[in-house]
Formats: C-alpha cells, sequence, structure tokens
C-alpha cells in the first residue's frame, strides 16, 4: 500500500511522485542537467519518458559532488563549461511542464543537489522558485538527517518534497529517516560513491523490512544497478529503482546522438522490471 497523498500546511496537492509509485515498480532515470546543453537535457528527459521512465532525477552541476564517482564528475564538469546554472534549470522544468497533456508534463521531476548551491542561492528563494516551475522533490546528498528542520519547513511550504536518503550505514537511524520521510526514500545499495557495479551485496531485504515497519512511503535503490538483471533484483526488493551513471555514460560516449541509445536502454530497463 502506498502512502496517502500528503497534508502540507492546510493544502491538499496532487501528488506526482505518489502516481508514479502507483503503476507497479517504478524506474528513476538520473540525469546531469546541462550535459550537453539544456536543450539536450531537454531531448533526453522526453526520450526517458518515452521509453517508460516513471520519475526523473535532474542533477543540478556542482564543482564538489562529494557522493558521485567519475562518470557523474565529469558530467558535472561538462556541463558546468557549458554555462549551466541553475535558473537555467528551473526553466528547463517550467518548460517541461508547459503543455499539461505532454506525457512529460505529468512524471515528477525532482532536482539532485548539495546544500551549498542551494544556499547560496537562498533557501526561501530557491523553493519558492521550484514550486513556481513545477518541480516534485530535492534530494541533498550532504544534507544530514539531523539538520532538516530548517529546510523541511520551506519545502513544505511550498509543495516540494524533501526526499531523505538511507545507507547501509545508517543502522539504528534507519527508522528515524524512515518516519520523517517524504515523497520517497533513496535507499543506497552499497557503500562508496555512485558509478556501475558488477555486484551489490548489501543485505537489502532488512533494511526494506525495517523501513517498512514504520512507513509506507516508497522505497527506491539506487547506487550501481545498470544492468537488466541487476534491476529485476532490486525491483523484487523495493518499488523502484534508480539508474544514473548508466545513463550518463551513453551521453558520454555518444554525445549528441545520445537520445535513441537513452530511449532503448530504458525501455529495456523498464521492461525488466515491468516483467
Amino acid at each position: 500500500m502506498l502512502h496517502q497523498l500528503p497534508s502540507i500546511g492546510e493544502k491538499i496537492f496532487m501528488d506526482r511522485i505518489a502516481s508514479a509509485f502507483s503503476g507497479g515498480k517504478a524506474f528513476i532515470g538520473f540525469i546531469t542537467g546541462g550535459d550537453g546543453g539544456i536543450e539536450k537535457t531537454k531531448e533526453y528527459i522526453q526520450e526517458m519518458v518515452r521509453a517508460g521512465a516513471d520519475l526523473i532525477e535532474i542533477g543540478i552541476p556542482f564543482s564538489d559532488p562529494i557522493a558521485e564517482g567519475p562518470l557523474i564528475q565529469e558530467a558535472n564538469i561538462r556541463a558546468l563549461e557549458s554555462g549551466t546554472k541553475i535558473e537555467k534549470l528551473f526553466s528547463l522544468v517550467s518548460e517541461l511542464r508547459k503543455d499539461p497533456q505532454a506525457p512529460v508534463a505529468k512524471i515528477p521531476l525532482v532536482f539532485l543537489t548539495y546544500l551549498n548551491p542551494v544556499f547560496h542561492f537562498g533557501y526561501e528563494n530557491f523553493f519558492k522558485r521550484a514550486a513556481e516551475c513545477g518541480l516534485d522533490g530535492i534530494i541533498i546528498p550532504d544534507l544530514p538527517f539531523e539538520e532538516q528542520g530548517e529546510l523541511r519547513d520551506i519545502t513544505g511550504k511550498n509543495n516540494i518534497h524533501l526526499i531523505s536518503l538511507i545507507a547501509p550505514t545508517s543502522e539504528e537511524r534507519i527508522k528515524d529517516i524512515a518516519k520523517a520521510s517524504s515523497g520517497f526514500i533513496y535507499l543506497v545499495s552499497s557503500m562508496g560513491v555512485t558509478g556501475l557495479r558488477g555486484e551489490i551485496t548489501t543485505d537489502l531485504n532488512s533494511i526494506v523490512s525495517s523501513i517498512r515497519s514504520v512507513t509506507e512511503v516508497p522505497v527506491a535503490i539506487g547506487f550501481g544497478i545498470h544492468r537488466p538483471d541487476q534491476a529485476v533484483n532490486m525491483a523484487a526488493i523495493a518499488d523502484g529503482v534508480i539508474v544514473g551513471s548508466a545513463i550518463v555514460k551513453i551521453i558520454a560516449e555518444h554525445g549528441e546522438k545520445a537520445g535513441e541509445h537513452i530511449y532503448n536502454y530504458v525501455k529495456e530497463m523498464k521492461d525488466a522490471i515491468r516483467s
């Protein structure tokens, strides 16, 4: 059973994230915003949606992405060198929401960023702008759970989900993080930074069981997943799978012709977890 639509302040809002998990196992694709240019980012997001992606994470490029492996670090550098700024990514989200009948307008869009860019933009200004453009949530890997309080108030009043990460090292904090979660829970599959992994050996079943004992918020597993068989295994444990580095690698390899390759890859992964 999925969580109910959340009440934030006095308003109940249409929750695209809840809808993303309502039709079965969700596929979540990640892309670094501005990698190849903003127009290409728009194209690649549309290709992922056309291929069946249920939710898209857009990384805000940052000079020191401490949770990222080499593939996404290099994508951050490419995006920054192309002149990608936060305001351009807000405008991108607005553009994707422009036609309410377009498939991409109905798909939840989430920013993944670090605290420093949000701080420098200004918390109030950032989340006000996020709400205006139609963003659904935000993931901030370097924001400790114990320090989320101030931001939760601001994201809450702007109807933006502050999405929590739970790592294998969270241990006794798992239930506390899960109880306070919003949107979905990003379960980190294994120790280390993002990147392709041959094997995922963490006991994720026990972590998901602990999470489910305190909340019905959906759980999606990310970090290292890049093959259909891995996606199937992770979908058997959780409500969705997150794939980032493999998509970023396709962009690095194929450049401005990556769209068709992204479509084929995402479709293969989505078909695998759908089956």
